[in-house]
């Protein structure tokens, strides 16, 4: 096995958080449950990813909220909040709120862009604004502003008897803005993060330059140069930290039965990886499934996985509670220490 530049500085995992619309509270105490395990396993973090009318995580501030109060240490993040569905300055105070609650163990990721199907939730999401609604960069330039602790407005001070009111969000998470986070997929985004003091979110999606051969290892890791170089020459004050988002699927202790459906899985979304995907031409990472050892070797091989010390690894979609139970023991067992790391303790 080829040996890898650095060892893997942090390890940590994303989940989708899926529940049955007919009982959805079990599918959110699975949730809960896989975090807090991953605790007792010693990863590093755990995070969240978004999903508005569907049957997934609609809301990772109250997961994160109930994680912190059942475990101590692991981190908790979002991978990634879509600004074009919040508030910046309730969304500054709701993540504040429960960084606090955590310790400062929360990490938002997020993201801009018009929400997914726009058209079909755009009269309820901003039934008098929907138009003039600015789905940009300034977005969560916003959010980071507040979070900063920046001033909202001039007024401030007591009024009557018992209201004393502030002139920034509160309540103020010192520390919470230099934990925040950009999913970037494409070189400019990546270049935006840099510049404007963000951490770097690099997944299992990219968007590749007109110029670039679809190659998705080479892509990526051209991309986290670019923000490093950004982040480097915008003269912060602390590293940039990156951290890579694939999915992988050891199958060590893995039943027979077991196998056979990561297997079926994995086949069934490999065709989407061979060739860019629409006018875009987004390219999608393959899946990692074998045994540690063979997905550590192929981890070591991939262009992308050499530019960082951090990971997200992201777990399948649809698999049940203890098969994420299977597949997190053998990330922690067997192929974080494949890969350098050791658990916290």
């Amino acid at each position: 096995m080829p040996l890898s530049s650095q060892p893997l500085r942090k390890l940590g995992f994303l989940t989708i958080g899926l529940f049955d619309p007919a009982d959805p509270a079990a599918g959110h105490e699975s949730t809960l449950q896989v975090i807090e395990l991953g605790e007792q396993l010693g990863f590093d973090s755990a995070w969240l990813r978004h999903r508005h009318l569907q049957f997934g995580i609609s809301s990772p501030i109250a997961i994160m909220a109930a994680a912190s109060q059942r475990t101590s240490r692991i981190e908790l993040g979002t991978a990634v909040t879509p600004m074009g569905w919040e508030n910046p300055l309730r969304l500054a105070e709701d993540l504040a709120t429960v960084d606090l609650l955590a310790g400062g163990r929360i990490n938002p990721g997020l993201s801009v862009g018009e929400p997914m199907h726009y058209d079909t939730v755009k009269h309820e999401l901003y039934p008098d604004s929907a138009e003039q609604e600015d789905f940009s960069y300034a977005r969560v330039d916003r959010l980071a502003r507040l979070i900063a602790g920046e001033p909202v407005r001039e007024f401030s001070g007591k009024q009557g008897v018992v209201e004393e009111f502030s002139n920034r969000v509160e309540p103020h998470s010192a520390g919470l803005r230099q934990r925040l986070w950009y999913g970037a997929a494409s070189a400019k985004s990546a270049i935006w993060a840099g510049t404007n003091g963000f951490n770097l979110l690099s997944s299992s999606v990219i968007f590749p330059e007109s110029d670039q051969e679809p190659s998705f290892a080479d892509i990526q890791q051209s991309q986290i140069r670019a923000f490093r170089e950004a982040a480097a020459s915008s003269g912060a004050d602390r590293p940039a930290r990156v951290s890579q988002g694939l999915v992988v699927i050891p199958t060590d202790s893995a039943t027979p039965k077991q196998r056979e459906k990561y297997q079926r899985y994995v086949d069934e979304r490999t065709p989407r990886t061979l060739t860019p995907q629409g006018p875009r031409r987004m390219l999608f990472a393959r899946d990692l499934i074998g045994s540690s050892d063979q997905i550590a070797e192929q981890l070591y091989a991939h262009a992308g996985f050499q530019e960082v010390d951090e990971v997200a690894f992201a777990l399948p979609f649809s698999f049940d509670h203890e098969d994420y139970v299977q597949i997190l023991t053998n990330i922690a067992t067997k192929l974080g220490p494949a890969l350098g790391w050791a658990p916290a303790r």
